[in-house]
């Protein structure tokens, strides 16, 4: 059994996992690794991607860059042209993220879960009577981001973003651990809502990136803010940024979740379902 192995094992128990990751002063550490993450000093560059690699599962063979100024530009990397084919069937709504699909299904009503157990509502997480309406027994599905994946996200259709609405919160970790101990965990967060209208169809689809520890903050193309803990909220933020299923919308510092919310009338993709690894541009929904 090598050294590896056992400290893999010894950090996934859950107490230990939970208490590491949790019971830690969450949004000073997450500064603080904003800060680390930007030397750009080689030595501790490398040293941080090596400790990265003997964590996790890290493979930067896909990088469109083999060489980073800092482990920040690591965590933000881009792909080679093409690593992301994107499904092209207009029927089809793709993943805008690679991610472990977790909770998914049916909203009943207003309620949707975290995991089995852990219910929490549309007007919990949205604050917004508008988005509440428009997926009230609607689809959706949680995405997570592990910390060695691809951490950009895309546009899941032909679509436009009107409205983006910043909320402040917490920096919980958004592992499955913690998921099955704190309540309404996604509504306690940083989160950011994209309320996005498919081009074509004009139905209403909305994307809600939600930092973590060590991740809080979020960067969208198309508005000139980067979204973090110092930057207060709610705000609503008016846009008008169209997208290509596919395009490029913004991306995480580090790894979290994205929450994809649509209509009753869409519904799930057979291959797709909890603990599945779904990657950019793969089959999410079906439009009706």
């Amino acid at each position: 059994m090598t050294l590896r192995f056992q400290i893999l094992r010894l950090l996934a128990q859950e107490d230990l996992n939970f208490l590491l990751t949790n019971r830690i002063p969450r949004r000073l550490v997450t500064q603080f690794m904003g800060w680390f993450s930007r030397i750009q000093q080689p030595l501790v560059r490398n040293l941080s991607i090596g400790l990265w690699r003997f964590f996790s599962d890290l493979d930067l063979s896909e990088s469109k860059n083999q060489h980073f100024r800092c482990i920040h530009d690591c965590f933000v990397r881009e792909l080679k042209e093409g690593a992301r084919p994107i499904d092209g069937d207009a029927e089809i709504l793709v993943s805008p993220c690679d991610a472990i699909v977790g909770a998914c299904g049916t909203i009943a009503g207003t309620t949707l879960y975290q995991v089995k157990g852990f219910p929490y509502t549309l007007a919990d997480l949205f604050c917004e009577p508008a988005l509440i309406d428009a997926h009230r027994n609607g689809r959706y599905v949680t995405l997570r981001l592990t910390s060695s994946m691809y951490h950009r996200f895309h546009a899941p259709h032909d679509c436009r973003v009107d409205q983006v609405i910043y909320i402040s919160g917490d920096t919980w970790n958004v592992n499955p651990i913690a998921l099955r101990r704190v309540e309404k965990l996604f509504c306690k967060n940083e989160r950011a809502l994209l309320r996005t209208k498919l081009t074509a169809s004009g139905h209403a689809i909305t994307l809600v990136p939600v930092a973590a520890v060590l991740v809080a903050s979020i960067r969208l193309h198309f508005i000139d803010v980067v979204f973090g803990l110092k930057h207060q909220g709610p705000n609503v933020i008016a846009c008008d940024a169209l997208f290509r299923k596919g395009d490029e919308m913004g991306w995480f510092q580090h790894g979290s979740t994205i929450l994809v919310f649509a209509p009753d009338s869409f519904s799930l993709h057979e291959d797709v379902r909890e603990g599945v690894t779904i990657r950019v541009g793969q089959p999410l929904m079906r439009l009706p």
